[in-house]
């Protein structure tokens, strides 16, 4: 019995760290996470990034628990949620690959920490960190919870230790964002983040991609023919 549950600790462990933590990619988010807190002080960058890996924990806990439900109330599938976040996705790499910084992160205005703050759930939050494509994997892990009381604490436990590590290595990566910049120097740093934009720009068309393909599934001339193969085409009318 002892077995069993440590087996279904680490599946559940393991599934969680390896399906939600590179979709996260908090080490490809840090070049952004720097770009959409320009101008503001080291202390106000370590402020948000606790404030974002905590806000991360509690929406993939959130997605993992309450996901399914939440959008069963709602009338919504996650096909609609990856359109309307990939859309919102793409928007935002948009916006980071066609920006103009500065020649140099000191030239920056300086940002009031209460606005940079402000910042710290959308869009830094989601959906830079906790895009939609974690968020549906997140959903559809959590609908496959186990039917055993026992089975369901021991997953519970094991789900927050995963979500756990992935908030810290968000605080982590966006903690010392600032000392690998400055150990990269600022044109591999700008070279660095049009790279990330574009990633994010193609996440973003992927998630989107993949909701339109699987609502497009749904229609009714996407339904596969009873007897299988492909359908063929009526043969043309004999001529008169």
């Amino acid at each position: 019995m002892l077995a069993d549950d440590i087996r279904l600790f680490l599946s559940v462990f393991l599934l969680v760290i390896g399906g939600i933590l590179p979709i996260v990619n908090p080490v490809g988010s840090a070049p952004m996470f720097l770009a959409m807190t320009r101008g503001a002080d080291e202390g106000t960058r370590q402020v948000l990034a606790a404030k974002v890996a905590v806000n991360a924990f509690l929406l993939l806990m959130g997605s993992l628990i309450f996901g399914a439900f939440v959008l069963k109330l709602f009338g919504l599938s996650i096909p609609v949620v990856q359109i309307a976040g990939g859309a919102v996705l793409c928007a935002l790499g948009w916006n980071l690959l066609n920006s103009d910084p500065p020649a140099h992160a000191e030239t920056a205005d300086p940002v009031p920490s209460d606005v940079a703050i402000m910042r710290a759930f959308y869009p830094l939050t989601l959906p830079l960190t906790v895009d939609p494509g974690a968020i549906s994997v997140a959903v559809a892990i959590g609908a496959n919870h186990a039917h055993s009381v026992e089975r369901i604490i021991v997953g519970l436990i094991a789900a927050i230790l995963a979500t756990t590590v992935i908030a810290l290595t968000v605080w982590l990566c966006y903690r010392y964002a600032q000392r690998v910049a400055h150990w990269l120097g600022h044109t591999r740093m700008m070279v660095l983040l049009r790279l990330s934009a574009f990633i994010v720009l193609c996440i973003g068309v992927e998630i989107t991609w993949n909701g339109i393909r699987s609502l497009a599934a749904e229609l009714p001339f996407a339904v596969a023919p009873a007897h299988g193969g492909a359908p063929t085409a009526a043969p043309p009318p004999k001529a008169p």
